[in-house]
């Protein structure tokens, strides 16, 4: 009898999807109710509180869900410490109290947006944790250190139990996502190789997207050390194994100009890359023996046909069988430092990884400055127009309007986010009420409370799983309780729910209209800044004022990279072509600047000439020189000559014919 057993069971990744948001929503709701139950037993003012923050704080994994609960404490502290200080002191004048405030938000938000790592949450904690209570207390100076104090209680309790239940209950680790994902990456990767070799016309396009893998990469590999996976030689694989990747970009970007260019190859040639074409595309494919042959067999004919080297096309064929070199070894080193990674093992010999650089953030301080000047700006005359209005509930509205800024202003467009989080926050209020005055009065006990509960918030939690419904579900999930007024006594009072919806909608409305105005940062003049400064960058390789090593400019212009692939579609033709090929011309420059043989003064006269315009006048420069120094005598002749065909073939970009 056939055993059903012995093949994988191979279940649809939608179902998987729909089985792990069912698996949080149940955990984040058992972890809020037990926050609920310990902040009613100590009797704390606001336990509902301690709820919000279990659904602000958790996550999908447990690396994820263990930092943003330490980044959000961390967070919380501050912005509690700050608005101690700063309300006591400006209470007299409203006004002055408000800038202050809202100078201390607008400056967390800033470095929020500078940081670009998961450790910017803590900024955006200390930024809004201050608009939440700061602001309502305005009124009623005097009671500040309490309200800090019952918070900054009530949200720790919030993150101790998101941090106990999904670390101890069906745990997901970011560990075993990060390999996943890898992997795809890795495969993806030799794909796109073995493309460009195989002539297909996207395959000079496709590696680009490769950027956005390693930021993805990148926002996981954070986690790690939170998901106890706390192994300094494999986070230092990590590094390592992006490095790689970003080279490999370059790399295959190099192959795919070179390779029509090179005319017929010889048939030694062709044979080679077909074997490595085999080799790429292969189940199973591994980097040992066989990589190792075909490395050997590029080196034999790198000698060969550089010592026959006459012309100009005999040095592009002999770059292009070094590049060829090149991408083998790059894949080699991936393949094993991946095996270290999975086997959580250090790695040793060609692929020691003490250099390594990993990912590198684009930061960009004066476009984070404007967000952040917008942000002053919006939330400055929400409290004008409350404070002049003498409205009761104004200082909620503000406090609300501080949270919308902060949390949405990393966003390009943060109006669609927040739209979504009014959707949400409309159901969230007609839920309220319905529990507010027809379910809850009915309530006795506490788990007769939990059981009413759970269909409403078993609900949301789902959808807060899925990225696409993740901001309507916070609107519920965040709404139900503060409206509900979930305490150690039901109060059900009509007119405080109905004043603090309006305030709420006042609020995130108010947001959508000014975010729009003054957030909001259009696609094409961020394209046009990361190309501008992509520029700014290779003018400062030509003069050689260019303080970065090659690792960390190709890691840094991935980020770019990764930062204009989403607007894409809104971008001018060929932005991604331009952003590429600055890349490579800065590299090309900064080789031949840094190369262990002087180049020479006809070489260095070409460094004057890179910006002049006139790149065909100038590639056919390049060509004369190069067929001058052939046939190469030496390594140091070779390395200059290689360097020269860099260069020549990345002045052949979109904007130089």
């Amino acid at each position: 009898m056939k055993n059903i057993f012995s093949h994988p069971v191979h279940i649809p990744a939608a179902l998987r999807n729909d089985a792990g948001a069912l698996i949080y929503s149940a955990k984040s709701f058992a972890a809020a109710m037990l926050a609920y139950y310990i902040a009613l037993s100590i009797g704390l003012e606001r336990p509902s509180w301690a709820i919000i923050t279990v659904y602000i704080v958790s996550q999908t994994s447990v690396g994820a869900s263990l930092s943003r609960s330490l980044y959000r404490l961390a967070g919380t502290v501050a912005g509690a410490s700050a608005t101690v200080v700063i309300v006591p002191a400006f209470a007299n004048t409203p006004v002055l109290c408000s800038v202050v405030l809202t100078g201390w938000i607008v400056f967390c938000l800033w470095l929020s947006l500078l940081e670009r790592t998961p450790r910017a949450y803590a900024f955006v904690l200390a930024g809004y944790t201050a608009s939440l209570i700061g602001f309502p207390a305005v009124s009623d100076p005097g009671g500040i250190f309490n309200v800090a104090i019952a918070r900054v209680q009530e949200i720790a309790i919030g993150i101790f139990c998101a941090a106990l239940i999904h670390r101890y209950v069906l745990p997901a680790r970011v560990s075993g996502q990060f390999n996943a994902k890898l992997s795809q990456t890795l495969q993806a990767a030799r794909g796109r190789v073995a493309d460009t070799l195989s002539g297909k016309p996207d395959a000079a396009s496709g590696p680009l997207h490769l950027a956005l893998a390693l930021q993805f990469l990148q926002g996981i590999s954070h986690h790690i050390p939170y998901d106890f996976a706390l192994s300094a030689p494999v986070r230092q694989a990590r590094k390592a194994i992006h490095d790689r990747l970003a080279r490999l970009v370059i790399v295959n970007c190099e192959l795919h100009d070179r390779l029509p260019a090179s005319g017929t190859l010889p048939a030694d040639v062709q044979a080679l890359m077909g074997d490595v074409q085999a080799w790429l595309t292969a189940e199973g494919a591994d980097a040992g023996s066989t990589a190792e042959s075909l490395r050997l067999r590029c080196t034999l004919l790198i000698d060969r046909y550089a010592a026959q080297a006459q012309t100009f096309d005999d040095a592009l064929q002999v770059s292009f069988i070094r590049y060829l070199s090149e991408a083998i070894v790059l894949l080699q080193q991936c393949e094993r430092l991946s095996g270290a990674i999975h086997r959580a093992k250090p790695v040793f010999g060609e692929v020691q990884t003490r250099a390594a650089k990993g990912y590198v953030f684009h930061r960009d301080p004066l476009t984070a400055a404007r967000t952040a000047l917008g942000a002053f700006g919006i939330i400055l005359s929400g409290c004008l127009v409350w404070i002049f209005s003498a409205w009761p509930d104004g200082g909620t509205a503000v406090s609300i309007l501080g949270v919308c800024c902060t949390l949405f202003g990393s966003f390009d467009t943060p109006a669609p986010h927040i739209v979504k989080y009014i959707i949400g926050s409309f159901w969230g209020v007609v839920i309220s009420l319905f529990y507010s005055f027809a379910l809850l009065p009915q309530v006795s006990d506490f788990p007769v409370l939990v059981a009413v509960l759970a269909p409403a918030y078993l609900l949301a939690g789902s959808l807060q799983a899925r990225p696409p419904t993740t901001f309507m579900a916070m609107g519920i999930t965040l709404t139900l309780p503060i409206l509900c007024e979930l305490g150690a006594h039901y109060s059900g009072d009509f007119a405080v729910a109905a004043n603090t919806a309006i305030a709420l909608f006042a609020a995130t409305g108010f947001a959508v209209i000014s975010m729009s105005l003054l957030q909001t940062v259009q696609a094409d003049g961020a394209i046009a800044r990361l190309l501008n400064l992509c520029q700014r960058d290779i003018r400062r390789s030509v003069k050689g004022t260019l303080r970065v090593d090659e690792t960390h400019w190709i890691n840094l212009m991935m980020d770019r990279t990764a930062l204009l692939l989403p607007r894409s579609e809104r971008a001018p033709e060929q932005a991604l072509d331009r952003l590429l090929h600055a890349l490579r011309l800065g590299l090309a420059v900064m080789h031949l600047r840094r190369s262990d043989a002087p180049p020479g003064r006809e070489v260095d006269a070409l460094f004057h000439r890179i910006n002049a315009g006139d790149c065909n006048a100038l590639r056919e420069r390049i060509a004369a020189i190069i067929e001058r120094h052939l046939p190469a005598a030496d390594e140091h002749a070779r390395q200059l000559v290689f360097r020269l065909v860099d260069l020549h073939c990345a002045l052949r970009g979109p904007d130089h014919g």
